[in-house]
């Protein structure tokens, strides 16, 4: 059968134009086998290099290329004047050939010889080899004669035969080292030899894929004089769009080969790109021992296909042959391109190969394994060669689940709610849907089912799936205790306190943790959801990173990159971000998402417009700025701008909140904002607790350092405003878990846990003292207010236990269900205090909390709670969200 008509020629391979024009797709869906590029893409420091490179382009380049051969000089260990640069090895193949074969006269005839040294009317090319060298010999009126190297013997090379089959008069004689198609190389010692018995042939190596073999010596160290090679930059640095070749030879016959070349054969951008990249000897060790490992195993998996034969090869592609009919390879480039968006190269135009045959290049472990999904499905077991009729591919081995990834330009983004929201709307359109976020710096976590502790972010993103939170969720949660350390929790419990160094070092490690949750997590999920932190562009951070773009990469995840365009900059944000991603990560971007907007979208102007034209990307979507969303934040960032607890001037009650330097589980304080007669503000000075009158309640909160918080009220004064308060008769103080703590006599530390405190005294407002212990309580509970009666549930999470002192005349006001004290107060009530979090999430007994304040300020009570429930604000937010970001480029990418 015939190949598909109308496909890419196969001339060369790369050509991605013209395989998205017969295939019907866009370039950028073609995964493209049928050219060899380092796989691992080029270094991190190309975009760097061409933007300050940019402004120089305003002159012409140096004709010369003096910096960029210097380099090469350098790297090769050989004389600046027998190095030559081009626009691409193929540019001086070309002009090489010209050159060879001397000046044509006036009638045609071709100078034979003299003082600018000799010329050569024949070649000969050991192939199968690159198809132009005899193109550029045919060109330039040369007669080329082939050497065939044979499939039977894996195309080795036989020197003797070679120097067998040389004509008697002068030559040039081409070979591939490694060659190509075959992939096949030679030691430098036998070429050497038959260049020392005919030094009147010219011998052209071409080294373009010398920088994937492992130990190889370059014949442009100690070169006979008859000896000529090619280097192919673009191959080893993964950059052929810019084109940069050298040519290395002697001084005279590079002299020849410069005359034939067009002035200014290198641009600007391509030399200042050689340049650098030459010197960086880390980056092509790396590029051999990646590319050995890649080209093994996508070795193994394309032999395991039925009638394939995988030819070795030391370069960075393989060549393939396929048992049946004459065109089998051809077909199978066909029916991969129009079925699966993938090209391979067939070989067909390869001097000595068949329609069999076919190339394929070596790339990423996530190519390599959609290529052998794809040739699996289309390959038949049973007559061993490419079906006729379309069969959907195999998968290469489990299934990836589908994930969406958001990553913000900075922290505080909203890259939460937007995962929420998300979440939400998959979840409605019937998905099974997980959130995961591999790292979480927070102070506010809560407790799952099972007693393990996780951000609050992921249990509400859990919630909006319509999932019980699991810690796999948030497999590692960072609560920082100082300025530079922070309690570490792993799957749900701590292992203890590490400083950045100390978390830094341990990083590697706890990556396998967090894939391995991930995977157990995805493989019960249709889809997942995934969320960055911070920003992925920290250059500081990178290569520590476990949360972005390495999460990302690991779950096959598209990036949606967020701004926060409230803050102002967001454009500058979203470009600079790109500018500063490696490059294999900037290709994980799939779009950007500008975030609380407010106002007309059509004020943004050409800007989302202009930002995909430098970019590449474009916008999905304007969030607009979501008033009184009523979720609560993954930290204090917003809570501490202001942007979380709005005062309502006019509301009959007044509650204040302290704002600790280590507030932690501020969302316990949520619950009280949806009551309407109930204004909740943050205090951080003594003038603010009473800037007219004292507020009718004061609540201190949480905290992840109580000492260092201890002494804080002290040092501002805060501590005497809170004794006023309780002292007033008006105000009713109340503290949750380590604001209970303060309000008692002492609080010990006596290994260190939190701080390097051992001792602080308390507020003196409760008769408890306290000693914090390694053992972390964790528990989810449900538990009784015994003054009203009413049902409570939450969870606990503290170091420190707590014990009334002798004949104190604590009341308990707070028990867990099998009786344990969670909460004390005094005769009086107007001091009190609980380890249960979440205590106002109970609508009844918030509602009676809130009526005992009415009473005492003279108030008649309003005895209805207000619901607390997030159900209504996270449908809300969903809402919003799929009306305003592009839902079917995310089904897209998802591949819904």
């Amino acid at each position: 059968m015939p190949p598909v008509s109308g496909l890419a020629p196969t001339t060369h391979g790369g050509h991605v134009l013209a395989l998205a024009a017969s295939s019907g797709r866009d370039p950028a869906d073609i995964l493209d086998f049928s050219a060899s590029m380092n796989p691992l893409g080029p270094p991190d420091a190309l975009r760097p290099i061409i933007s300050r490179t940019v402004s120089d382009l305003i002159r012409y380049p140096d004709p010369d290329s003096a910096g960029l051969l210097a380099a090469a000089s350098r790297r090769y260990g050989v004389p600046v004047q027998t190095l030559l640069a081009g626009n691409g090895t193929s540019d001086l193949l070309f002009a090489l050939a010209r050159a060879a074969r001397g000046p044509v006269g006036p009638v045609g005839t071709v100078r034979t010889g003299g003082a600018d040294g000799p010329v050569w009317s024949r070649a000969v090319v050991v192939a199968p080899c690159y198809v132009d060298y005899r193109r550029a010999c045919e060109r330039a009126g040369l007669a080329v004669t082939p050497f065939l190297t044979s499939p039977e013997e894996a195309f080795a090379l036989d020197f003797a035969a070679l120097e067998a089959a040389l004509p008697e008069s002068p030559a040039l004689v081409f070979l591939g080292r490694p060659q190509n198609p075959t992939g096949q190389s030679f030691p430098d010692a036998p070429l050497r030899e038959l260049a020392a018995r005919r030094p009147d042939c010219l011998f052209v190596v071409d080294e373009a894929f010398a920088d994937f073999v492992p130990d190889f010596f370059s014949l442009t160290r100690e070169r006979p004089a008859n000896v000529a090679v090619f280097l192919s930059l673009t191959k080893s640095f993964a950059v052929p769009g810019l084109r940069l070749g050298l040519f290395a030879a002697d001084a005279a016959l590079v002299g020849r080969v410069r005359e034939e070349l067009a002035p200014w054969p290198v641009n600007a951008l391509a030399q200042a790109v050689g340049e650098a990249f030459l010197g960086d000897a880390d980056f092509l060790a790396r590029t051999r021992t990646e590319t050995a490992r890649l080209r093994q195993a996508l070795a193994r998996g394309l032999a395991e296909l039925p009638g394939v034969r995988v030819f070795p090869s030391q370069a960075n592609f393989l060549l393939c042959c396929l048992e049946g009919e004459p065109d089998a390879a051809l077909v199978l480039r066909d029916r991969l391109l129009a079925g699966h968006g993938v090209a391979i190269r067939a070989c067909a135009d390869f001097e000595g190969l068949s329609g069999r045959f076919f190339r394929v290049a070596v790339r990423g472990d996530e190519d390599n394994a959609r290529l052998l999904a794809a040739m699996r499905g289309l390959l038949d077991p049973a007559r061993l060669r490419p079906q006729r009729r379309h069969r959907p591919p195999v998968a290469a081995g489990p299934r990836r689940t589908p994930a969406i990834m958001f990553q913000g330009t900075t922290s505080n983004a909203g890259k939460s709610v937007l995962a929420a929201a998300l979440c939400r709307i998959l979840r409605r359109r019937g998905l099974s849907v997980a959130p995961f976020k591999a790292q979480n710096m927070s102070l506010n976590s809560g407790v799952t089912p099972d007693g393990l502790e996780m951000g609050r972010a992921q249990i509400l993103q859990a919630r909006a799936c319509g999932l019980a939170p699991e810690a796999a969720m948030n497999p590692v949660l960072l609560k920082p205790s100082s300025e530079t350390g922070s309690q570490v929790i792993v799957l749900g419990r701590p292992v203890g306190n590490m400083d950045a160094r100390t978390y830094f070092a341990r990083k590697r490690e706890l990556f396998s943790t967090v894939t391995a949750a991930y995977d157990g997590l995805a493989a019960r999920h249709e889809v997942m959801v995934l969320e960055g932190a911070g920003s992925p562009a920290e250059i500081n951070l990178m290569r520590h990173d476990i949360v972005n773009m390495a999460m990302a990469a690991h779950a096959g995840a598209a990036v949606l990159l967020v701004a926060d365009i409230d803050r102002g900059g967001s454009f500058a944000a979203l470009a600079g971000t790109m500018e500063l991603l490696p490059e294999a990560d900037r290709r994980r971007v799939a779009g950007f998402v500008l975030n609380r907007f407010r106002g007309d979208p059509r004020l943004l102007g050409d800007g989302p417009d202009f930002l995909c034209r430098l970019t590449g990307r474009r916008v999905w979507g304007v969030v607009p700025n979501i008033v009184n969303l009523e979720l609560p934040e993954e930290d204090s960032v917003s809570l501490k701008a202001g942007g979380l607890l709005p005062v309502r001037r006019e509301a009959d009650l007044d509650v204040a909140v302290i704002d600790l330097p280590h507030l932690s589980n501020f969302t316990d304080c949520d619950a009280l904002l949806v009551e309407p007669d109930t204004a909740v503000r943050l205090v951080r000075a003594p003038g603010e607790v009473a800037p007219g009158r004292r507020p009718d309640a004061l609540i201190l909160p949480g905290s992840k350092n109580t000492l260092a918080d201890l002494a804080w009220l002290r040092t501002v004064g805060l501590d005497r405003e809170i004794a006023a308060c309780a002292a007033s008769g008006r105000c009713e103080v109340v503290g949750i878990c380590a604001g209970m703590q303060m309000l008692g006599d002492e609080v010990r530390d006596p290994t260190g846990l939190e701080s390097g405190r051992e001792r602080e005294a308390g507020l003196g407002l409760l008769p408890l003292a306290t000693e914090l212990l390694p053992e972390k309580t964790l528990r989810f509970v449900a538990a009784v207010h015994l003054p009203s009666g009413s049902a409570l549930a939450g969870y606990e999470i503290h170091h420190g236990t707590s014990r009334p002192s002798c004949a104190s005349g604590l009341v308990e006001v707070v028990r867990r269900e099998d009786g344990q004290a969670l909460g004390h107060a005094r005769p009086d009530g107007l001091a009190w205090g609980s380890y249960l979090h979440g205590l106002f999430d109970a609508d009844g007994f918030r509602r009676v909390w809130l009526d005992g304040l009415r009473r005492r300020k003279g108030l008649a009570p309003r005895t209805v709670p207000t619901p607390y429930d997030l159900e209504p604000a996270l449908s809300r937010l969903a809402d919003v969200v799929e009306a305003h970001l592009d839902m079917q480029a995310v089904a897209a990418v998802l591949g819904l």
